[in-house]
């Protein structure tokens, strides 16, 4: 049976190297070739020995999720619905700015936790994504935009993707070890070379695996928030039945020992005439007295099937300005790429098979 070579992060890539009778520096070298230049030819990696080439193109491939549609919206934004096999896609967004390119990747074939403003909530779940499939995310973004961009410039030299967000399809640390390699070649100067301030993770609060995560591999931090109190947010983020807000805050606190920035970004959507008055925005000032943060307030995005409405502007600018006043950073998030249903909340992609909600989902984070 042939390896998958994008299952690998260098260390797994040593393993791999010696397991086949090769010198641990060849892991290196191809780290650069599959990452950095986006080659998924042995042959074309010239600085590797004909016989190791002919051993890789026995024992391995370098094989990533293939393209179904690739959309782009009229601001720029871009949506690519991938194939991961049985049916099932998974949709990657990238985000366009001045100064940075934004990627938003998924880690999941849908998502078990259900949060009721979310498409991909409403999709149910399949099955966590593999190594490949994550970190091929963006192999193929890099890849695609740099070949849109110039054709002729050196591939390591014009990478469009200079930021990360888990924020995608699924719940990121609900795949923690599969995620959690993928951010090792995020990281890895011989890969990606992305530093741990510009990748995110956003978790709805799997509170075991935030620790797990500072300890592991700490790199900046996101909390779906989305209410300033227990009882709103047992309906809008039901996994707060579980890992309540004073859990989560104090697993926040502890994450800021080992992040790489020190505030916790906290998202927080906003839904006409349940979560969007002044009061709201008065308890969650209280909420955070003592949690470096800043708030992203994020516009609701419908999509089919959902009741809930967006907060007007006028609404949204009102409940900025309480927080702002309190000396809490506060940004409302632009939407972006709505048009192709790629902006944040709409991710659905394909899933089948799904699993019922009464059904015990296995989160590898908390075992």
């Amino acid at each position: 049976m042939t390896i998958n070579l994008l299952n690998y992060d260098g260390k797994g890539l040593v393993d791999f190297c010696t397991g086949i009778g090769e010198k641990p520096f060849r892991a290196k070298q191809l780290l650069r070739w599959i990452h950095q230049y986006g080659t998924a030819d042995f042959d074309a990696m010239s600085d590797l020995a004909k016989g190791l080439r002919e051993k890789l193109a026995v024992q391995a491939v370098i094989e990533f999720p293939q393209i179904i549609t690739d959309y782009v919206a009229t601001d720029g934004t871009r949506k690519w619905l991938l194939a991961v096999g049985a049916g099932n896609g998974i949709e990657t967004v990238f985000i366009p700015e001045a100064n940075r390119g934004t990627l938003c990747v998924s880690s999941q074939v849908g998502c078990a936790l259900a949060c009721t403003f979310c498409s991909t909530g409403k999709q149910g779940f399949n099955r966590n994504l593999t190594v490949a499939e994550i970190i091929g995310q963006l192999w193929i973004a890099n890849k695609t935009l740099r070949s849109s961009v110039s054709d002729n410039m050196p591939a390591h030299t014009n990478r469009a993707v200079t930021n990360v967000v888990m924020m995608g399809m699924g719940e990121p640390l609900a795949n923690f070890d599969n995620v959690v390699t993928a951010l090792d070649l995020m990281l890895d100067d011989h890969a990606y070379g992305l530093s741990r301030r510009r990748v995110t993770v956003s978790t709805s609060g799997l509170v075991p695996a935030i620790d797990r995560l500072r300890e592991r591999c700490p790199v900046a931090l996101a909390i779906s928030l989305h209410a300033p109190n227990d009882a709103l947010r047992d309906q809008l983020v039901p996994i707060n039945k579980k890992y309540p807000i004073k859990e989560l805050l104090a697993a926040c606190q502890r994450y800021l020992l080992a992040a790489p920035r020190d505030f916790i970004t906290f998202e927080y959507v906003m839904l006409a005439g349940v979560n969007d008055s002044i009061t709201h925005a008065r308890e969650l000032i209280a909420l955070v007295h003592d949690t470096p943060c800043k708030f992203n307030l994020i516009p609701f995005n419908s999509f089919p099937g959902s009741d809930f409405k967006r907060s007007t502007a006028e609404t949204v600018r009102v409940f900025r300005d309480v927080l702002m006043q309190a000396g809490l950073v506060t940004t409302v998030r632009k939407t972006r790429g709505d048009d192709i249903a790629a902006a944040c909340g709409q991710l659905a992609g394909q899933v089948k098979d799904k699993t019922r909600r009464t059904a015990a989902v296995r989160i590898e984070a908390i075992q």
